[in-house]
């Protein structure tokens, strides 16, 4: 694995009035690396993965980005950075309104660098769907789609513009075993075939087991553990046993 740092954050800090989420947060996340971040719900895990792409403004630390500070960096250049990262929301985020299609045509008309004529945007919105299985369900409505094929839908919208970095926030939450399974599987796809790099927010276990190179335990906004799922499984200390049983 090339050991190039595609995101460094040092120290971060981060609180909301007199409650403090983040407090010194230090993360590495190497090119072409899945690391999966667990703790309990208010532990500060998708807060933090708000600070990276700029939705929330950190208090302190700093946060480099495909090498960019995303502190001191103007608007323009996160705006362009942030092309760079892909967002698969918990829910998958789909607007209603839209069919599937519209849905994925969507990020390529916002941005406005991206001049592509009808036929080049049909071939972009069809090899997305058809890379997570779905290319069937192309003119159908979200209302259509089961649970699983909504997530599908969200990371085929995410891939569409060949992002470098994907956060997936609870990829897995609110599907049952086999749909869980089949989701983390196509994340290790993802990671295989375009040599993303990805932090992946999970409760489930076995997600991060198939997905994850390494495993983050984080806990009362600092990070506790660190190790591969075998290393954090066999280790004896009673707090990350906790989270294997």
């Amino acid at each position: 694995m090339n050991t190039e740092h595609v995101i460094e954050i040092r120290n971060l800090k981060k609180a909301f009035g007199e409650n403090q989420i983040l407090k010194g947060i230090d993360l590495n996340l190497n090119q072409g690396e899945n690391i999966a971040i667990l703790g309990q719900s208010g532990t500060g895990k998708s807060v933090l993965t708000k600070c990276i792409v700029g939705l929330i403004v950190a208090d302190s630390g700093t946060i480099s980005v495909l090498g960019k500070d995303m502190v001191t960096i103007s608007f323009e250049e996160r705006e362009e950075l942030r092309k760079k990262i892909g967002y698969l929301f918990q829910g998958g985020a789909l607007y209603d309104s839209m069919t599937v299609r519209q849905n994925l045509e969507f990020p390529i008309r916002r941005t406005q660098s991206l001049k592509r004529n009808k036929s080049e945007v049909k071939t972009m919105v069809e090899e997305a769907l058809d890379n997570v299985g779905l290319l069937d369900a192309i003119d159908k409505m979200p209302s259509e789609l089961s649970g699983g094929m909504k997530k599908r839908v969200g990371l085929a919208r995410t891939l569409i513009l060949k992002p470098q970095i994907i956060l997936y926030d609870e990829p897995t939450t609110g599907l049952d075993p086999v749909t869980s399974g089949e989701i983390s599987e196509l994340i290790l796809e993802v990671q295989e075939k375009y040599n993303t790099s990805s932090i992946i927010i999970t409760h489930d276990m076995k997600c991060a087991e198939i997905t994850a190179n390494r495993l983050k335990l984080m806990m009362d906004g600092k990070f506790y553990a660190e190790g591969t799922f075998t290393e954090l499984k066999q280790s004896e200390d009673k707090t990350i046993n906790a989270y294997f049983k």
